[in-house]
């Protein structure tokens, strides 16, 4: 389900790291900028729970966690430092209306 996240780029706080906070539903996600492109992965570190807005995006678009210096890439999600976890991403789009993020229906509370 698609969910508004801003009407625009402006309306997200997005600090020096090039990442923003949004909550949706209660939740916390992150919204990362890298090359114009927006893109939307977990708020927490699927390793130890480190703080994925205290991070950072790397020169290649990657999102590093501030713990442990984990590297994702945000549009697989897939772990390129070699630990082997994955980070949860989803879709961003920009429409007329604003900036969108698609988050499935079904998964659970703790899904974050």
């Amino acid at each position: 389900m698609w969910h508004k996240l801003a009407e625009h780029p402006n309306e997200l706080d997005f600090g020096s790291n090039n990442i923003a906070v949004a909550e949706i539903n209660g939740k916390k996600i992150c919204i990362g900028l890298h090359q114009d492109r927006y893109f939307a992965f977990a708020y927490k570190c699927p390793h130890a729970g480190g703080l994925l807005s205290q991070g950072f995006i790397d020169a290649l678009g990657q999102v590093v966690c501030p713990l442990h210096r984990y590297r994702f890439n945000p549009q697989t999600g897939r772990n390129t430092s070699g630990e082997g976890y994955y980070l949860s991403h989803w879709p961003v789009e920009w429409r007329e209306e604003g900036l969108f993020v698609d988050l499935p229906d079904n998964q659970k509370p703790g899904w974050f």
